[in-house]
């Protein structure tokens, strides 16, 4: 084993930084049938405006969700087919900022990781390879366009930045795809999937001696370049780009978004997202006040709920769900934010909220797929699961308390409704 071995946990966790700047987590789990790895990229929708060996470079939008697509293809054929004849089941997804790629296996794993590994080292584009796929994804766009959940989101981020990428739908339009060539796939393949920009982890019926193999297989045991790109963002003000916009789609029921522009965090900052998402399940988590009368009321389904969207250069705090009274549950929102700001969040549901945190890492750990992407996600972060852990349990509700002097402020709030077709008022 490398000297370079550390222990992440107790719960056994290894953690290898091989000599081409690759980071490999492994954590093996005897008796499970399956196993589970995926490959993490520090590149996701973002990412449009970087530099490169001393040049700046400006892509179209969707390009990272584009190349996720693409990486799938090489001259033997599809990767997909591939992962069938090793009866893998594979996937991946690109987000605002990172892609990953991921195969479940109960059998042939060593040639599963053959494959995954394979097609990331050996990129393989042409103009006509590149053609065919922008039928396909400008039908994925339009999908996501008839979404209204997407379509909240959307609607938000437009309303909540000016200039930030995180504006734009990660698929990017059926225009700016049009613009996509090789050429650009391939400097974002050396701009972003150098190997020190990429996390492998691994959960399952495997060692860590599979994977490492697996890696010295596709030359990651070697040194590469590091990664050469330097993102570039625009400074972004406070102010909100539009304070509200109502849109009128074929759903049933009212939908709604209410979001808060925040300061951005620090790179690596993973305390105050924690924080803030304790501070919602506080706010308007299961066990809250104000969720139990909203849907005791009926002014709201189970699906109502906050989240942290955080990304290089934003942070925001989004709420949706669905409602015939969508004002009403604004007001009512607003008023308990500021309620637990005058009188401090309430310590019961704050332990409460904070043991679940804690359920939840731990249920991670005895599930394949969750033990591995919950790795990979830490490290992008720069932090371990055990790191995460100590952290959480540090978070005290005096900290939510001096958090909710400073976020979720009404003047940085945007509003976004979604009617039914042919409704005729809003309440």
């Amino acid at each position: 084993m490398p000297e370079h071995l550390a222990i992440l946990d107790c719960a056994g966790n290894e953690r290898y930084v091989l000599p081409s700047g690759l980071t490999v987590l492994v954590r093996p789990m005897p008796g499970y049938a399956a196993a589970h790895a995926v490959v993490a990229a520090r590149f996701g929708s973002i990412d449009v405006h970087f530099r490169l060996g001393g040049q700046e470079l400006t892509l179209p939008a969707g390009v990272a969700h584009y190349l996720e697509h693409k990486m799938f293809e090489d001259q033997e054929g599809d990767a997909f087919a591939k992962f069938a004849r090793t009866g893998a089941n594979a996937n991946a997804f690109t987000s605002f900022d990172r892609t990953c790629y991921y195969f479940t296996a109960t059998s042939a794993v060593d040639e599963s990781l053959d494959v995954l590994l394979g097609m990331l080292t050996h990129p393989y584009f042409t103009d006509e390879t590149v053609a065919k796929e922008q039928g396909i994804i400008a039908q994925e766009i339009k999908m996501y366009e008839d979404s209204p959940d997407w379509r909240l989101v959307t609607e938000l981020c437009q309303c909540l930045y000016h200039s930030h990428p995180i504006r734009v739908d990660i698929a990017g339009t059926c225009d700016s795809i049009a613009r996509i060539t090789p050429a650009m796939l391939y400097d974002c393949c050396q701009a972003f999937y150098a190997p020190a920009n990429l996390v492998l982890a691994a959960a399952g019926n495997l060692t860590a001696r599979q994977v490492l193999d697996a890696c010295a297989r596709a030359g990651l045991d070697r040194p590469a370049a590091a990664p050469a790109a330097q993102r570039i963002l625009a400074p972004e003000p406070m102010t909100l780009a539009r304070p509200q916009k109502t849109l009128r789609m074929a759903v049933a029921k009212p939908c709604f978004g209410i979001g808060y522009k925040e300061a951005p965090l620090a790179p690596g900052d993973g305390r105050t997202e924690a924080l803030y998402d304790l501070i919602l399940c506080c706010l308007c988590g299961g066990m809250s006040p104000l969720y139990r009368r909203l849907y005791d009321e009926g002014l709201v389904n189970p699906g109502f709920g906050g989240e942290v969207l955080r990304a290089d250069g934003c942070c925001c705090i989004l709420f949706t769900g669905e409602s015939d009274q969508p004002d009403t549950v604004r007001r009512l929102l607003q008023e308990e934010i500021e309620r637990l700001r005058a009188e401090g969040v309430d310590r019961e549901v704050f332990t409460l909220c904070k043991n679940e945190k804690y359920g939840q890492l731990v249920e991670n750990l005895e599930n394949v797929e969750d033990a591995a992407s919950q790795m990979a996600d830490f490290a992008l972060l720069g932090q371990t699961v055990s790191q995460q852990v100590e952290m959480l349990a540090g978070l005290t509700a005096a900290d939510a308390d001096a958090a909710l002097q400073a976020i979720l402020q009404p003047g940085r709030a945007a509003y976004v409704k979604i009617l039914p077709d042919g409704a005729e008022t809003e309440e």
